[in-house]
């Protein structure tokens, strides 16, 4: 639908489609300049109230100034004081940007509208992300604001070629989606593909945001295992970005989405870079070794535990020196749930609670389980350390999806033995290696195999040895650094 140029029949409509007389943030400012009729449009509680006055006082000030004018539209125009103004004739557009927090002005016959951005979202600051704190390094982090989110990524990216195309996603939320990525690098074919599918979701809005918007790019279904990065430090976005990678800022999100990427890309993180390469590599190595343990101590204590003739004799020890009426499968199984109800409580309990939650849950799954009887000291031991790999694995998502595994793998050991065991590890490494989101191997540079790529997974080099960017994306550009002799 297109503006008319009697601005009454615009009126009607808009008070129809905005439910000027029934919402009470939507609001409409008259004015007359020049005799002819101005409104500005505009919805509270997303804009900044002081451009708007300031813009009003102008207009106010403009007739007083010009006397006359020949074409009032472009007068008020050029007496709107915003840096970013813009014309249009579609009422569609103007309702849509004036719902997104900006205003748009209507001069009486002309069929055309005026769009200013004065948004001033409500939100937070800056501020460091509770999931991936480093001991040194920047302290700020992605918020809900997506205008200050693409402020974050092009003040660490200060190039030209830097792209952040907007794009408007949901039929009844319009929810801004901006794409980021570098022009020259970043391959042109899987911009496409990405803008393409955001531009095919058609459901009625993004309640949860960059979820939603990961399950129709990627096409997630019933695997568990992410297939996307989130991440809410502009630094690591900003680095994958020059790597050839695509983020998508979604609003009202504080994480922003990483793609393409593999398994490897979820046990990295940021504190490694922070510190000397073999430092980080150290840190590296201590995170894998309590990834596996995340996924394979307790399922392999059981099957040790309940096959003593797998056990060489300098390991004996290992299994339960006690016996209690309840199996061992089932008192990890219990023990393993314990712990998962335990994490969520934590995560719903307030701050003030938090401490009395842990003394219970210090008495409950601690001493008190294992003098009842329930449990044994073992299984305790064991569990605990797997839950200690789980939260020391970067990737939330990675860590739940690895404690399903891991559930999936003692009920195997429990049921079939040491045949269930390798089995049900063979069938998760084919899952694995099935894998392909947007067309990239998820188990690169694993499969297919890549030696230069493996071994900066493996091991942290420094800055200045890496000259190439990773192949999974297949950048344009794949330079990263030359050497120093040119």
């Amino acid at each position: 639908m297109t503006f008319s140029k009697n601005l009454a029949e615009n009126e009607a409509i808009l008070t129809e489609r905005l439910g000027l007389e029934k919402s009470f943030d939507v609001g409409v400012r008259k004015l007359k300049i020049f005799n002819k009729e101005i409104q500005i449009y505009y919805l509270t509680g997303l804009v900044d109230n002081l451009y708007i006055i300031e813009i009003l006082r102008e207009l106010m000030e403009t007739e007083s100034r010009l006397r006359r004018a020949e074409d009032p539209f472009l007068a008020v125009k050029n007496h709107i004081a915003h840096i970013q103004v813009e014309e249009t004739d579609s009422m569609d557009n103007a309702i849509t940007q004036v719902l997104s927090g900006l205003i748009f002005v209507l001069v009486d016959g002309t069929a055309r509208a005026l769009i200013a951005d004065v948004r001033s979202y409500p939100g937070r600051g800056p501020e460091e992300p509770d999931t991936e704190r480093v001991v040194r390094g920047s302290r700020d982090g992605y918020t809900e604001n997506i205008i200050f989110n693409t402020g974050l990524t092009r003040r660490r990216i200060r190039d030209e070629r830097l792209r952040q195309e907007i794009m408007q996603v949901g039929v009844r939320s319009k929810t801004d989606v901006c794409v980021c990525y570098i022009e020259g690098i970043a391959d042109p074919g899987l911009v496409d593909i990405v803008k393409k599918e955001l531009s095919s979701i058609n459901v009625d809005g993004l309640t949860m945001a960059d979820k939603v918007v990961e399950e129709y790019i990627v096409k997630q279904g019933v695997n568990p295992f992410p297939l996307v990065r989130y991440t809410e430090r502009p630094d690591v976005a900003a680095t994958h970005i020059f790597e050839g990678h695509i983020v998508l800022i979604i609003d009202t999100s504080p994480s922003v989405v990483i793609t393409p990427t593999t398994l490897f890309h979820h046990v990295q993180h940021a504190e490694e870079y922070r510190q000397a390469a073999a430092v980080g590599t150290f840190l590296r190595w201590m995170r894998f070794v309590g990834i596996l343990f995340s996924l394979l101590i307790v399922p392999f204590w059981l099957l040790l535990a309940n096959h003593q003739e797998l056990l060489p004799p300098a390991l004996d020890f290992v299994g339960v020196n006690e016996n209690k009426n309840i199996p061992i499968a089932l008192q990890i199984v219990f023990a393993e749930a314990g712990i998962e109800l335990l994490r969520m409580a934590a995560i719903h309990t307030p701050s003030p609670l938090a401490t009395a939650l842990g003394l219970v849950a210090a008495l409950l799954i601690g001493e008190m389980a294992i003098e009842v009887g329930y449990f044994t000291a073992e299984v305790i031991l064991y569990v605990a350390l797997g839950s200690i790999g789980m939260f020391a694995t970067p990737s939330y998502e990675l860590g739940v999806a690895l404690r399903m595994a891991r559930y999936v793998l003692i009920l195997a050991v429990a049921f079939f033995g040491p045949l269930g065991f390798v089995l049900s590890l063979t069938l998760l490494f084919f899952s694995l290696v099935k894998l392909a989101p947007l067309n990239k191997p998820y188990m690169w540079p694993f499969l297919p195999f890549d030696p230069p790529a493996l071994y900066q997974i493996l091991v942290r080099t420094s800055v200045p040895t890496v000259r190439w960017r990773p192949s999974i994306v297949h950048p344009i550009d794949k330079i990263k650094q030359a050497p120093k002799n040119q």
